[in-house]
């Protein structure tokens, strides 16, 4: 939800994966940061507001239709969406893949608006955030072939129950 449109909310002890709901008669329990699996959310949603505070294509244009672009929302047989985020003059893009099955998709193609390479600005399965590890080396390709309304494709590996964040290397 943070590379979608709209102000962002997280409740109270999002942050920590607290495995119940938060009292306010309580302290939030930080003590369960020091469990891999609650520090690894704690570094996602602090990586998560970094790059969103750093990327203008992700809170420029938040209330109009002129900085979302729908690449692939149709595809419910594998349970996978693609967006893209752009700021005002167009010059920064982001596309966001969300792979929601809990299965990996490897030779998933997914339509870019621009040839050259992409980096991988954020993978959410990634083994720093306690997830498997599952991803594409940092980086990928788009060729000249044109896939979801885009001039442009490549082909990624997306991890499962996960979603990433590429971003045009030329961008950074």
């Amino acid at each position: 939800m943070w590379a979608h449109p709209g102000k962002k909310l997280l409740f109270m002890g999002g942050e920590l994966a607290t495995p119940w709901e938060w009292s306010h008669a309580d302290e939030l329990p930080w003590w369960l940061l020091e469990h891999r699996e609650h520090a690894g959310m704690h570094d996602l949603m602090r990586d998560l507001n970094r790059i969103y505070r750093e990327e203008p294509a992700f809170w420029e244009v938040d209330f109009s239709h002129e900085g979302f672009q729908w690449i692939e929302p149709n595809d419910a047989m594998n349970n996978v969406l693609v967006f893209s985020r752009r700021s005002k003059d167009g010059a920064r893009k982001v596309v966001c893949i969300a792979n929601l099955a809990p299965v990996p998709r490897e030779g998933y193609r997914v339509g870019l608006p621009e040839a050259g390479v992409w980096t991988e600005l954020l993978n959410t399965d990634s083994a720093y955030y306690g997830g498997s590890g599952i991803g594409n080396m940092g980086e990928v390709t788009a060729e000249d072939t044109p896939w979801h309304d885009q001039e442009h494709s490549a082909v990624l590996t997306l991890p499962p129950l996960s979603v990433i964040w590429l971003r045009p290397a030329a961008q950074t």
